[in-house]
């Protein structure tokens, strides 16, 4: 199945791609739903019951927030993520939330948006279901599925169209075949499906607009001073980081290891900026964010990359995304942080394997190197949110890419176990793991560390 890279790279706010993107999608969803049955009139009031994970952590993602938004039309990718605070106070305070930005409905956030520890719905852990009570009493009901990255999942499947592909590869064996049957790239490859629906200078400029988005948020990280939101008091060590960082370089005796120092620099800034609910690029999760503009900044800083080099990284990564999204999950409620992170690692080490001059095999070996080593990794965030230990996580995924890209690119591409296995494995792992690990902060350290 073909999925762009428009749909797995998505511009939009921290700090959780399923907890607040998708959860803000699918509000939007439901009142778009009301309008077009002409509904939305006759509705007198709304509730929303979260289950799973969205119960669990709900609160520490901004779950309630981003639910409060999405009914009045607001878009991840469209808002200002510096009014969020002050709308969503005016909704509380007046008690009144404005749908579609077209009709005035009473609702009490804290009653009216309900919890439920108990009661799991049978797709997804990240599970939400709209009522919405009509002037004759009548009840109209719909439940969505934030699946990761942003993805919504109706009860009838996936809600979007799919497009049609002349390489639509369903794992990883199919890709390598397309990619030696047309002597072509991984990127080159998804460049070819792309160009199917839009010209290729148009695709080009949007992957381009990608990474100009996660360049920002890099740079905005850095300068951002204080504390981020919550009991944790979590300092953003950003800007000392860069600080010190950039002493290190300037100096004679500089750390041969200085490149990997900034690596991970990088990916905090970014991660820091997710956890402050600001302006990020799901990759494929905002969990997981700061991995693919680290890796991509090291390629052009430390690499001689130039901005042709950060197409086909990207339409590489989103490659490996792909194959994970079909065939495992990038959902940490799903599969725990190895959806999450591990994708993100596997991803990253893959195209930059290739923007390096890698071999399509060996550009395969990167990605399963990554996601080997990241197999079991469990998602157990502090508090219920994304800060401890995840900030931190990214760094380390970013620099374990950068060290799977190496051994790969040091291989012939031989190797034991093929991507495809180690997806399925990974699967296997995730269904096997207790829900305690997978985004609930009822296990691990969310358990051990007291949120003051």
């Amino acid at each position: 199945m073909f999925i762009s890279i428009f749909d797995l790279f998505s511009i939009g706010i921290g700090p959780s791609s399923s907890h607040t993107v998708g959860t803000m999608r699918a509000a939007k969803m439901f009142t778009q739903y009301l309008e077009k049955k002409n509904l939305l009139d006759k509705t007198e009031s709304i509730k929303i019951h979260l289950h799973g994970s969205l119960a669990y952590t709900g609160k520490g993602h901004g779950t309630d927030k981003a639910l409060l938004l999405g009914l009045e039309g607001e878009t991840p990718e469209g808002i200002d993520a510096d009014s969020i605070d002050q709308r969503v106070e005016k909704i509380s305070n007046s008690n009144k939330v404005n749908l579609l930005a077209k009709k005035e409905l009473a609702f009490i956030a804290k009653e009216q948006i309900i919890f439920n520890k108990k009661d799991m719905l049978p797709l997804h852990s990240n599970a939400m279901k709209f009522e919405a009570t009509m002037c004759d009493n009548k009840k109209i009901e719909k439940i969505y599925y934030s699946v990761g990255g942003g993805f919504i999942l109706g009860e009838k499947g996936v809600v979007g169209s799919k497009k049609e592909a002349p390489f639509d590869f369903n794992n990883a064996d199919e890709l390598l075949k397309f990619c030696e049957e047309e002597s072509k790239s991984v990127s080159e490859i998804v460049l070819l499906n792309e160009i199917e629906h839009m010209p290729e200078d148009r695709v080009k400029n949007k992957v381009l607009e990608i990474w100009q988005a996660m360049s920002n948020c890099i740079d905005k990280g850095i300068k951002t001073t204080g504390h981020l939101p919550g009991g944790l008091k979590v300092k953003r060590r950003a800007p000392d980081l860069y600080k010190k960082t950039l002493d290190l370089k300037i100096k004679e005796d500089t750390d041969p290891l200085v490149a990997l120092d900034f690596v991970s620099l990088w990916a905090i800034a970014v991660n820091e900026e997710n956890a402050d609910g600001k302006r990020v690029v799901t990759a494929p999760t905002n969990g997981a964010a700061g991995i693919i503009p680290a890796v991509i900044k090291y390629y052009l800083e430390f690499c001689n990359g130039d901005e042709e080099g950060v197409c086909k990284f990207l339409l590489t990564a989103a490659a490996i995304c792909s194959l994970y999204k079909q065939n495992a999950s990038i959902s940490g409620a799903e599969s725990g942080c190895q959806g999450e992170v591990g994708v993100a690692c596997s991803m990253a080490a893959a195209a930059l394997t290739e923007v390096n001059g890698g071999t399509v095999s060996q550009v395969e070996n990167a990605a399963e190197i990554a996601m080997e080593h990241h197999l079991g990794l469990t998602c157990d965030p502090v508090g219920g949110r994304v800060q401890i230990p995840c900030i931190e996580r990214n760094a380390l995924g970013a620099v374990k890419a950068v060290t799977a890209s190496r051994l790969a690119l040091k291989g012939d591409g031989d190797h034991k176990v093929s991507l495809d296995k180690v997806i399925k494995t990974m699967y296997e792992t995730g269904k096997d793991m207790k829900d305690k690990y997978k985004e609930t902060s009822r296990g691990g350290l969310a358990v051990n560390v007291i949120e003051c």
